[in-house]
Formats: C-alpha cells, structure tokens, sequence
C-alpha cells in the first residue's frame, strides 16, 4: 500500500530526491538546502527535473527486478508468508455525574508535544464534545453524564475528518471527492508513506461560541491532499500535497523484452528505454499545475509561481504547499475598512514547494518534516530534516535550515526538538533486507543556517528496524525488532556525544511508548513467539517499563490480549491511545479475537472499547468492556500495520469513559462498564 499566524509562512517538505546513480557530491546536506524561485520557469524547469529524477529511479528499480529474475526457478522474491512478524505489507461507580456544571477532570487529545494541538476527530472543553463525523460537526453536552445530548450540528462539505477547538472556533478538516481504496491517510510510516488520502482539502472556520447554533464563517478551499496539522496558540498550520502533472506515454518495461533474456540484453534495453523516456521529459511543455487555496474571506492565496521554493535537487511527483492561518482576537473590534466579522478575520498565507510531502513534527516554537531520499544505485539512504521557526500566534515564520540524516523516520516520534537540539531517529533499509541497521542522529542549528549534526550513534540493532521511539528531555528510548524486542535506552545529556545506557530484549515489540510519569514507561504492541528465522504473532501486548535506572530497564508488568489477529486502532495512531492519569486508567478501541493459532488466524470475540486500570506499582487490571459491534472492515484477519478497531476514540471525564465510533457515542461509569448510561447515534 502506498500509502504539513499568520504573518509570513511555513513552507515544508524535504527534497529527497531519487537520483540513481548519485555521486556523493549530490548527497551532499547542502544540495538540501531550499530557496524561493524566482519566475515560472524556475518552477517549470523544478517539475521537469523531479519528473526525470521519478522516471530513473522507476526504472532502475525494474531494471533491478527484472535481473533478479532466474528462468529456471522463477522470480527471487522473499518468502512473506513465512515472516508474517516483520514482512511490510504490500488496527468507582455508577450515578450520572452529579450536580457539578462541568467534570472536575477530563482527558484532551493524546498530543506529542504539550502546547502544540493536533487536530483530531473529537475535541473535549468544559463538558462538551466536539465531533468531526459523517458529513457534520457535532456539538454534544456530556455533563452530566447520564444526560449526554446533541445540542446541535451543522453540515461541513466533504468527507469529515479532524477538527482544531479553539477560542469560540472549530477548525474543521474535511476531504472533498471520492475516496481511493489504494489511500490512505498514513499514521505509522512503517507500512504507508506520508502522501494523504489523495483527496483536495476543505477547511471550514465555525464559530461555536453560541454553542447551540453554530455558523460558518470562513471557508478554504485546497487543491492538496490533507498531510498534517498544527496549531501553537492562535497559529494554525496546514500541511497539504498535490500530485505534479505526469509527463505521458512514459514507459517502464521495455517493449517485447523476455523476463529470460539475458542479464547484458536487460540492461542495454532498459538504456534505451531511458534515453526515450529522457527525451519525452526535456521536450515537454511540462503544463504547469500550480496548487490552489481559495479563502472565501481573502480570495486566492495560491497559484503564483513566486509563493515557490525549490533545492537543487528533485523528490518525487509531488508539490507541498501550506497554509498558514491566525485565529484572531474574538473581542478585538475590526477594522473600518475590515468587510470580515470578528469571527472570520484573521490573516492567512500559502507557500508551496517542488517535493513531496513527509512526516512531520512540531514543537512549541518550530515545525520540522523529513522526508526520505530514495536509495541510488550505490545503496545510499538518507532523510531531508527541514526546520521552520513559527510563533505562537500573528508573526513572522521563517524557513531557518536543513540538515541531512541517514535513513528514514518511522513517524513523527522518531523526531523530538529539546532545548536547541532536535534528535531524530532513523533505519537504513528494512527488514529483512541485508544491511539493516539503525542511527540517533543529533541536530543543531548552524550560526551560518543550516541544521548541523553534532552527534551520532550509528549500526544500531544490526539485522533489526525500528518500531518505536520516545524521546523525553535528555532520554531517549527505541525499540526495534526482527524476532524479539530490544528497549533501548539513551542519554542525550550531551548532544555531542549521545550515548547508549542499555538494551532490554524480550519477546514482541511496542508500536508506541507512552510516558507513565518520569519513570515508567507504558506501551502497546504485539506479542511474538520466536520460530527460528521469524516469529509469529501471537497477540496483543501491553506492558510498563521501569526505567528509573536507565541502565538496567526492568519491564515491571506485562498483559496479553487476545491471540492472533486481535487489533487496536491505537497500534499504529496514538490518537486513539488514551491515558487519563487522574484515575490510572486506560483506554483502548478493540478488535479481540481468540483461538488462533498461527498461522491460522482467531475468531472475534469482543469489538469495543477495553479499559484497564494501569498504574506502576500494581501493573494492569481489566476494569471492563463497552461493546460496539463491529462494522465490515473489522475483522481477525486485519494485517499489523493496518490496525483496526469500531471504536475511535475514548474520552474521560471524572469518572465516566465515552467511546466514539463511526456511527455511535457510548457513556460508561468507570465502575459498571457493562451497562451503557447513554447510547446515541452520530452518523446521520
């Protein structure tokens, strides 16, 4: 399966191009660097060398395939079926809440970093719930629990998806077209790549002050793909990708080439099938396609050739634009000359760059994206690392680098930003390829601009690729796998020379880590039983980390769930993980499936929500179950990266869990889990 303020502007993307056959001044950092383009045909002559840096890499690989190809024993081709554990693929007590106004505590969106908000599909404030579903923002009142109600919704265009709440506004995300079975939007960068769903992207502002009758007030429409979205304070930024223009009639086999031909006639036809190919491109007019933002408040924001950046070398058949937008002042009166009401004002920009998109991260006060260089001839592998300063509302954002590292980022925990050092790490290659190993690269940057490394820790977990990362202040945790689970665990005390403290081994990998307090680490992933050359999955697999020595990890406490085929959307998307500290408790959308042996798979027995009490000192405990049946993609059979639950996600209020879904809103007491207090539906 293939599977991104507003004074100034973001402009994000890394430019990791696949040039076969690169000499290694191309690979040099510098050639990363981006700059605005100056004219049309600057943007032109970008595309044009993107679309033939897209065509060589193509072609090398088939050329690659095509001379693996032995006549007599058929096609040399790994033996998925026998590594089903590493092969990429090709999920107190009843009562109704008192008399209290508003919950005491409630539980937020499971952010990476504290003070930068990713936009999700349910947005929690004083008692309400906000959901992003089925066509509609949906304002319901969850407090008191018993009485949970719609108050009111409003219809958004498109297919909705995720939404920002902030100050008196919804920022709603939305997908307009039909939906590509082929795509995705992509969480866990292990079995996908960070490309969107393929669809453009609207953006509806409503101002949900008067929560019972919310109204739009600004709406944007974006010709790209939904990638990533941040908001700092009043800051909102949107990371969106359009497919460049293809060049036609490109071909990638050779015309009436035999897969038995021989090893000297394959490449002379493959020469010349790039010469053609090459001449195709340079004689094109390469039509060029700019991508678009219309701002039913400021008119066209995109579109012009001048709002393109561009390095000197290409990536892929993509262009990354972002909008940037500030969320005003609701009480500051406007402007005389100001035709937008209060609720709709707010200045916003659009920049677009020639690359693809990538993984992206934020921190309190800039946005990095990575974005992996495809491997040349020479088996080179390596990432862009682009920084962005912004602000935390009106006010200058401004490109400040890049840097260059080994290898590729698994998903936006494998890159954290602490004090004036980001750290990021990487896997050349994956398993089982040969070669495989593992880097922690450490950044700064440069008083010339630029991101310098100044540390590295390089052939880490050798044979093995990443599957997890934590960082957290000046530790560091990762885990690999190929048949068992290393933790390792880092000091990054001294950029400058990062050190490994230890490696824990047991069965099984994580697929995240979530800090349980300064000491304890909790995570989710799949339990495995080592078969020799590979191991199978089991199950699910809970566990927490003691890490209060960082040189001798204890894992403290351990829970398995279900057997093989058993799944959680909270696997791959720690959106749906939910952690509410005030009562230690957990909650997990769940497919449970029993009985299976592998390589056979189990039968479903539980869809829903499963909630633990989760706590360091006594480990887990099953405080109960909220039953959603599931829907016709839920099932046993469900591949690992693709995790699959009813359930979406889960929120906490005092002592109280809701569960959301597709099509349903369940409200639980903590104390009695099996009895549903309110069962409303949310998809029509």
């Amino acid at each position: 399966m293939t599977r991104n303020h507003v004074v100034g502007s973001i402009l994000l993307g890394a430019l990791a191009g696949s040039l076969a056959g690169c000499t290694d001044e191309d690979t040099h950092e510098a050639r990363f660097e981006l700059s605005r383009l100056a004219s049309c045909d600057d943007v032109r002559e970008r595309i044009r060398a993107q679309a033939l840096a897209d065509m060589e890499a193509r072609l090398e690989a088939a050329l690659q395939e095509a001379l693996s190809y032995d006549c007599s024993n058929g096609p040399v081709i790994y033996d998925s079926a026998q590594d089903d554990a590493y092969t990429p693929s090709g999920p107190p007590g009843g009562g109704g809440g008192g008399g209290s106004p508003v919950p005491s505590q409630s539980s937020g969106t499971n952010n990476q970093v504290a003070g930068v908000d990713e936009a999700d599909l349910v947005k929690n404030q004083d008692g309400y719930l906000y959901i992003a579903n089925a066509g509609k923002l949906r304002i319901i009142d969850a407090w008191p629990a018993d009485q949970t109600h719609v108050v009111s919704e409003i219809a958004i265009e498109g297919d909705v998806r995720k939404l920002f709440l902030y100050d008196g506004r919804a920022v709603v995300y939305s997908s307009l077209g039909a939906q590509s079975p082929f795509q995705r939007e992509c969480t866990y960068g292990y079995g996908c790549d960070f490309l969107g769903d393929g669809r453009p992207t609207k953006v509806t502002v409503v101002d949900v002050r008067a929560v019972a009758a919310p109204r739009i007030v600004r709406q944007i429409d974006l010709s790209g793909s939904l990638i990533a979205a941040r908001r700092v304070g009043a800051g909102v930024h949107t990371i969106v990708a359009d497919q460049a223009q293809p060049v036609a009639d490109l071909a990638y086999w050779p015309e009436g080439l035999d897969s038995c031909s021989s090893s000297l006639m394959k490449s002379y036809a493959f020469a010349q099938l790039r010469r053609h190919n090459r001449q195709l491109i340079e004689e094109s007019g390469i039509d060029l396609f700019l991508p678009t933002a219309t701002d039913s408040v400021a008119g066209e924001l995109g579109g012009r050739c001048e709002q393109f950046y561009g390095a000197d070398v290409g990536d892929g058949s993509a262009l990354t634009s972002v909008l940037s937008l500030d969320l005003p002042d609701l009480d500051a009166p406007a402007e005389p000359t100001d035709p937008a009401e209060p609720a709709a004002r707010g200045q916003a920009s659009f920049t677009s760059i020639v690359s693809r998109p990538g993984a992206v991260y934020g921190a309190e006060d800039a946005l990095y994206v990575a974005v992996p260089r495809a491997r040349t001839r020479g088996g080179d592998e390596a990432s862009a690392i682009h920084k962005f300063a912004i602000a935390k509302g009106p006010g200058a954002v401004e490109y400040r680098g890049t840097g260059r590292v080994p290898g590729h980022v698994l998903n936006q925990f494998a890159m954290d930003q602490y004090k004036d050092v980001l750290r990021v790490a990487t896997t050349t290659g994956q398993v089982p390829e040969d070669g495989v190993h593992s880097t922690l690269t450490t950044l700064r940057e440069a008083a010339d601009g630029g991101l310098e490394t100044v540390g590295v820790i390089d052939d880490l977990a050798p044979g093995e690729d990443i599957r997890s990362v934590r960082f957290a202040e000046s530790r560091g945790f990762v885990v690999t796998f190929k048949k068992t689970d290393p933790l390792y665990v880092f000091d990054l005390a001294e950029p400058e020379a990062p050190r490994v403290l230890s490696e824990l081994k047991i069965p099984g990998f994580s697929t995240y880590m979530h800090m349980l307090d300064d000491t304890h680490l909790l995570s989710i992933g799949y339990d495995a039983a080592d078969q020799g050359s590979f191991a199978w999955f089991t199950g699910m697999l809970l566990q927490i980390f003691d890490v209060s020595n960082p040189t001798a990890p204890v894992l403290a406490h351990r829970q398995v769930i279900g057997t093989r085929g058993s799944s959680s959307e909270a696997l791959t998307n720690h959106l749906a993980f939910t952690y509410f500290a005030p009562r230690q408790a957990l909650a997990l959308p769940m497919t449970i499936c029993e009985g299976g042996e592998p390589p056979s798979y189990g039968d479903m027995t539980f869809s829903g929500l499963l909630v633990f009490h989760a706590a360091a000192a006594d480990g887990f405990a099953e405080l109960g179950r909220v039953t959603h049946p599931p829907a016709a993609n839920v099932s046993c059979a469900n591949w690992w990266t693709d995790g699959a639950s009813q359930v979406r996600r889960s929120v906490f209020m005092d002592d109280y869990v809701y569960s959301i879904s597709g099509t349903t809103l369940k409200v639980n007491a903590l104390g009695n889990l099996a009895a549903d207090l309110v069962t409303l539906p949310i998809a029509n």
